[in-house]
């Protein structure tokens, strides 16, 4: 194998297959790529959702990011740990979710909490909790503006709970939350046009908001795939994930972006059973195995055909039957980061082409304490 490759290893003797490794200058290229793209960290609130993992907030914090998204309350949990003064939960808690989250806020005081709803009947719900505990809960509504996930569609409806949280005496009223995670076309004039007419009625909204009198809304807008346009609008805060880690999905969707895979499989061949196919320790409990294959783009196997996937193995069809050997070590880019990186308890951290140490993936699991 070429050392002299970025994703190589040279003590590999000790290292489990499979494992994840990550790359801490990759990691940093992306965080400021992040941040010229933005103009600033006051434009950013990246999403912690790929990542889960304290060092990797710590290098956003040393470069002035303050203000961080997550999707559970273990996630919002170690954004708190780490000191991270301003969190938005950007998902909807309902059922005992609610009371979790009460307990969050009241754990940590000095951190700004915010959360998400999209409905009525989940405003009351917390108005309800938040008057029992003699809190003030802050709010952003959750709009759909065509992915059909979560939200509330821009418009009458939506005023109404922009409204009605406004004048709630325990809950307060802050923005707009907004995800088009279903843009993703690869063509990047189509997608920043979709991007501009889905916008469009976020906008639509906030000046009805205004006319009518009520707090201006600060909006939250984007992923990964549309932060290139949202990261560049007056008085809209982008909200990024996959961009610190990036994978091979987003990479071959949107070459356009300078962002760097940071996050490589380590691998071994565990088994040749017939001429022309190659068994790799990658199965389902080891890779997100949601997608089409190819799952993962390999930086080691020039010609491979990914055929069949199972719980522990990865079947690939290979053409040339010489170079390879049962126990050969191969790297592999994921092709979705962020649920892979979830099937980890620890990142390996490459340093210098050695395994250097471990960094915990301590948001993994929904609970840490709370």
């Amino acid at each position: 194998m070429n050392q002299n490759q970025w994703y190589s290893v040279n003590n590999t003797d000790t290292v489990i297959s499979p494992s994840l490794l990550v790359y801490p200058e990759r990691i940093q290229h992306n965080i400021e790529t992040m941040l010229r793209m933005a103009g600033g960290p006051e434009h950013l609130r990246p999403h912690i959702k790929t990542h889960k993992n304290a060092e990797i907030i710590a290098m956003q914090l040393e470069k002035g990011i303050t203000k961080f998204k997550c999707a559970t309350i273990a996630e919002a949990e170690l954004l708190a740990d780490c000191g991270a003064p301003d969190v938005l939960l950007a998902m909807q808690p309902v059922g005992a979710n609610q009371q979790r989250y009460i307990q969050l806020t009241k754990k940590y005081p000095m951190i700004s909490f915010a959360t998400l709803v999209d409905n009525e009947a989940t405003m009351d719900d917390f108005g309800d909790i938040a008057k029992k505990h003699s809190l003030t809960i802050s709010l952003y509504i959750d709009l759909n503006v065509g992915m059909h996930r979560t939200g509330i569609t821009p418009g009458k409806d939506a005023l109404e709970l922009y409204t009605s949280i406004s004048e709630h005496p325990h809950l307060k009223i802050i923005g707009l939350h907004v995800y088009d995670g279903h843009l993703r076309n690869s063509n990047v004039e189509i997608r920043k046009s979709d991007c501009d007419e889905a916008f469009q009625t976020v906008l639509q909204l906030k000046n009805v908001i205004l006319e009518a009198g009520l707090p201006e809304p600060i909006i939250i807008a984007g992923g990964s795939p549309t932060f290139p346009f949202h990261c560049k609008r007056d008085k809209v805060i982008a909200s990024p994930g996959t961009t610190l880690l990036w994978d091979a999905g987003y990479g071959g969707l949107f070459p356009e972006m300078d962002f760097l895979p940071a996050a490589v499989l380590f691998t071994r061949i565990i088994s040749k059973p017939k001429a022309g196919i190659l068994c790799f320790d990658l199965g389902h409990k080891s890779i997100a195995p949601e997608m089409d294959f190819p799952r993962v783009q390999f930086l080691t196997l020039e010609h491979g055909r990914q055929i069949k996937q199972s719980e522990e193995h990865l079947i690939v069809e290979y053409d040339d039957l010489k170079i390879v050997n049962v126990g050969d070590e191969h790297y592999a880019v994921p092709k979705h980061i962020c649920p892979t990186v979830a099937k980890y308890d620890s990142l390996l951290v490459v340093e210098n082409g050695e395994i250097a140490k471990e960094w915990k993936v301590v948001a993994r699991n929904q609970k840490i304490t709370i």
